[in-house]
């Protein structure tokens, strides 16, 4: 499999598989699972980055325990649409996993993510320690979610899911 149209994604799936999604930043990786009906996103963990390997293998470990068929990483473009050096490492580190697992990844914009789950815990009157332990695991649950939703419009609009 390769790197894929967001659309194509649920038959790549075998039946009852799920998305992994992720948020990929310098110091860690939030990720949010889906269920398996592909309809909700959940945060699920955060995972501190290291090197490069490990941190795929204990990401492909945990891929396996919930029966994921598929990831979708938060892309990373600017304000204006436009792709910059965060794009550029996004699709690196995309393909270095599909050198690691034939899995299919698509690509979700990831815009206002962080500042969106920030609002959400302010809201809710997290500390500002908790809001730090949550934060990329909920920017992964809501650009999962967003993809689960563009997903669900498309089935919805008529589109070929």
């Amino acid at each position: 499999m390769a790197i894929c149209k967001l659309n194509d994604m649920p038959t790549a799936l075998s039946g009852g598989q799920r998305l992994l999604g992720l948020d990929v930043g310098k110091k860690t990786i939030g990720l949010a699972i889906s269920d398996a009906a592909l309809v909700v996103a959940s945060p699920l963990k955060i995972l501190w980055r290291k090197k490069f390997t490990p941190d795929a293998e204990a990401m492909f470990a945990l891929a396996d325990a919930e029966n994921v068929g598929g990831l979708v990483i938060g892309w990373p473009v600017n304000m204006d649409g436009s792709e910059g050096p965060r794009c550029d490492a996004t699709r690196d580190f995309a393909y270095a996993l599909l050198r690691m697992r034939d899995l299919p990844i698509a690509f979700q914009d990831e815009r206002l993510s962080t500042q969106a789950v920030e609002s959400a815990m302010l809201a809710a009157d997290m500390t500002r320690a908790r809001r730090a332990e949550r934060r990329d695991a909920l920017a992964a649950a809501w650009i999962l979610q967003s993809a689960l939703d563009r997903l669900d419009a498309m089935v919805e609009g008529g589109e070929k899911a």
